[in-house]
């Protein structure tokens, strides 16, 4: 009795702003639903988003991957069907990434008109012209010592220079078989001109580039190299990724890009690097792209498989994270997930 007379004499109390109109009362706008939609500032729609392929040879295959539920590499034919299915949900753009069935030292069958993602893009493009590709420009997934380009075998180390000739070599392929934007992901210092040089001279000068321009050597990766069978055989890659702890490096090496030619710069990882996202965003005037990877991919799922996290909650908070930031466009294996959700 006595709590239920000092409850009602405080609703009292406080039901008039009578003496609290010096502060604003931001729940105003929150209390209906449906103003709370007005009102709301980031949006995320299915237009954002850029959905991974693994593509690798033979008919008929659909592999899931452990590290990465819901994620598969799949042969030519499954990735068309399944180009149906991402059309369905108001998804039409994808990153193609290639997995040859033969390996060698400088990724021979990324420089071939007939490896595996030249054919994947033109039958993609045969069975759905409306499907905008965006083929990932690097060696990593190609050789057998799983490094970006060619190595100094004596020194251990990626040659920048020699790699970024093979390069302008697996742009030309990428460009004749019709990809819709290329993606160099390897970074080399100077690749973002060497492309755009070697497209423009070979009559592919509206080709458009979305450069990996920040990218950093994370631990995050592990279950992409799992599924594009990229880890490498010695060492890491630190000498040619960006180190994690620094910012001002982070940027310049996007406007670095930005000066060479790139049309979209991106920042990968995403999560843990959205400080990076806004400050990039700020400094530039181009698009901007992040790249929600495998390891972002793996620690929702498995949380979410294991109840610990709501986990569709968290997925589009994950999703909405990036596009306050500042990302235009987001590269992530949740985008079927988000795009079925947005339809509900």
């Amino acid at each position: 009795m006595v709590k239920s007379f000092l409850r009602n004499a405080i609703i009292a109390k406080y039901s008039t702003t009578k003496g609290l109109t010096m502060f604003q009362r931001f729940r105003r706008t929150r209390l209906n639903p449906h103003l709370r939609a007005l009102v709301r500032e980031t949006h995320v729609t299915t237009d954002d988003f850029i959905y991974p392929l693994f593509i690798r040879s033979g008919e008929g295959i659909k592999t899931e991957v452990a590290s990465m539920p819901g994620v598969y590499q799949m042969s030519i034919d499954v990735a068309v069907k399944e180009c149906e299915e991402l059309k369905s949900l108001g998804l039409y753009s994808v990153i193609l990434f290639g997995i040859p069935d033969v390996k060698d030292s400088i990724g021979s069958d990324a420089l071939c008109e007939h490896g595996i993602i030249a054919t994947a893009v033109r039958e993609i493009k045969k069975a759905h012209p409306d499907m905008f590709i965006v083929t990932d420009l690097c060696f990593c997934e190609y050789t057998d010592h799983g490094h970006c380009g060619i190595i100094d075998e004596e020194k251990e180390t990626v040659l920048n220079d020699a790699t970024l000739e093979i390069s302008g070599q697996q742009a030309i392929v990428h460009a004749k078989a019709g990809a819709d934007m290329i993606a160099p992901s390897g970074m080399m210092d100077g690749i973002i001109t060497t492309l755009r040089e070697a497209l423009d001279g070979a009559g592919y000068s509206e080709l458009p580039i979305m450069s990996y321009s920040t990218k950093f050597a994370s631990g995050y990766y592990g279950p992409f190299r799992d599924v594009a069978e990229s880890t490498p055989s010695f060492g890491d890659r630190a000498s040619y990724q960006m180190d994690p702890a620094n910012r001002r490096e982070a940027i310049a090496e996007s406007i670095s890009d930005e000066a060479q030619g790139a049309d979209i710069l991106m920042v990968k990882p995403a999560l843990a690097y959205l400080d990076i996202v806004r400050e990039i965003k700020d400094a530039t005037r181009l698009p901007m792209a992040v790249y929600n990877v495998s390891g972002e991919y793996a620690m929702l799922k498995f949380a979410g498989m294991n109840d610990l996290i709501d986990y569709e909650r968290v997925v589009m908070e994950t999703m909405v994270s990036f596009k306050r930031a500042g990302a235009d466009i987001i590269i992530s294996y949740h985008a079927k997930e988000v795009a079925k959700m947005l339809k509900r």
